[in-house]
Order: structure tokens, then C-alpha cells, then sequence
């Protein structure tokens, strides 16, 4: 699902871009390691500041990134044209349907993304179907917790049925196959953060 206007906006915030480098990026390195030399999917890219961290942070040889908004996609062709093709692919994609062969990469990263497609565990078993076995899946994801709140339901466009809480969506990664060790909340729960490990 595309964000509706007030949240593009926000995606597309100095204070966004900050949050996600020196906030998510720090619990994602704690708790998972960096990414060296490894091939790498971000999805739901955006205009790419996730991709440039995990080429400038995490040290991923390569990275494919996919956003279902084609205008994201072109944002983010403009801020990374600084990397060769070889090493960067952008695309307009779909987290319920990834277009890759099974068991693609080494990671993939979700910096906030999966709670807004509709049948939010295809997406799940998509990550894990594109993970190779002992690859790893950084997310951040937002729960039922903060989604049922006035100012969410008000302000920001997001699927209204089945959505997660913390322990459905560890659960629907344990159905998958990935296992996840430590899991950070914050925010009174709105916020997961958390590596999961493809068995």
C-alpha cells in the first residue's frame, strides 16, 4: 500500500533520514552485526537513505531495493547515483511478491514497511523464501499497538484488517523459518526492532 501524502512527507523529513541513521541503524548493527561484503535486499526503499546505510554502515558488497512507488524509486535513483550499476538495483516491487530467486541474499532489511502491506505475512514468508540459509532479517516494524491509535488512524493511510502485534508477527517468523534471538521494544510497543536468522 502507498503512503498517503502526510506520510510521504514525513518519509521524505531530514528528521526521517536522521532517525533512521543514527537510531535504527545503531539497533540493527547491536543486535545483528554488519553486513561485509554480503548481498544484500532492502525492501521498501523509499528514496534510499536505508540503501545508502547499509552500503556506508553495514559494508554490503551489493544491494537491491525495491519501493511500490515508482516516484520513490526515482528519488532514490537520483540520491545513490553515485554507485555503479553493478552494485546497486532499484526497482518498483511488491514485499508480497519479491522478484528474486529463492534464497537470493545474505540480508534483507525492513526499516518500517511490512505493516503496511495488507497480507502482511505473504511478505514475511517472501523475506524468507529470498534469505538463504543462516542469512539474516533486520526489521523495525511498527505494531497493532501504535496502528490502533487515534492520531495513526487519523493522520496515516495503513491496511485496517489483521493487523500485528509483537508476538503474531514473531510468531509468523518462527512459522517461516526465521529465528529471531532478542527482540527490542519501544515506545510503551509501538516499535519492534529485532534480527531474525533463516533456518
Amino acid at each position: 500500500m502507498k503512503l498517503n501524502r502526510i506520510e510521504k512527507a514525513l518519509m521524505n523529513n531530514p528528521v526521517r533520514a536522521f532517525w533512521q541513521k543514527h537510531y535504527e541503524a545503531k539497533w540493527f548493527e547491536r543486535l545483528g552485526g554488519r553486513t561485509e561484503q554480503q548481498r544484500v535486499l532492502e525492501i521498501g526503499c523509499g528514496r534510499g537513505v536505508g540503501t545508502e546505510i547499509i552500503f556506508e554502515r553495514f559494508g554490503a558488497r551489493e544491494v537491491q531495493a525495491f519501493d511500490i512507488d515508482d516516484d520513490m524509486i526515482e528519488r532514490a535513483r537520483t540520491r545513490l547515483s553515485r554507485y555503479a550499476p553493478e552494485r546497486l538495483r532499484l526497482f518498483v516491487g511488491d514485499a508480497a511478491a519479491i522478484d528474486a530467486e529463492d534464497q537470493s541474499y545474505d540480508a534483507v532489511f525492513d526499516f518500517g514497511i511490512i505493516h503496511h502491506v495488507p497480507m502482511w505475512w505473504r511478505a514475511v514468508a517472501e523475506v524468507s523464501r529470498v534469505l538463504r540459509p543462516g542469512g539474516r532479517f533486520f526489521f523495525e516494524e511498527v505494531t497493532n499497538h501504535a496502528l490502533n491509535r487515534w492520531a495513526y488512524k487519523k493522520l496515516f493511510k495503513h491496511p485496517t484488517d489483521d493487523r500485528f502485534s509483537r508476538d503474531e508477527f514473531l510468531a509468523e517468523l518462527a512459522r517461516q523459518g526465521l529465528v529471531t534471538s532478542r527482540v527490542v521494544d519501544r515506545f510503551f510497543g509501538d516499535f519492534i526492532f529485532g534480527v531474525s536468522h533463516k533456518t
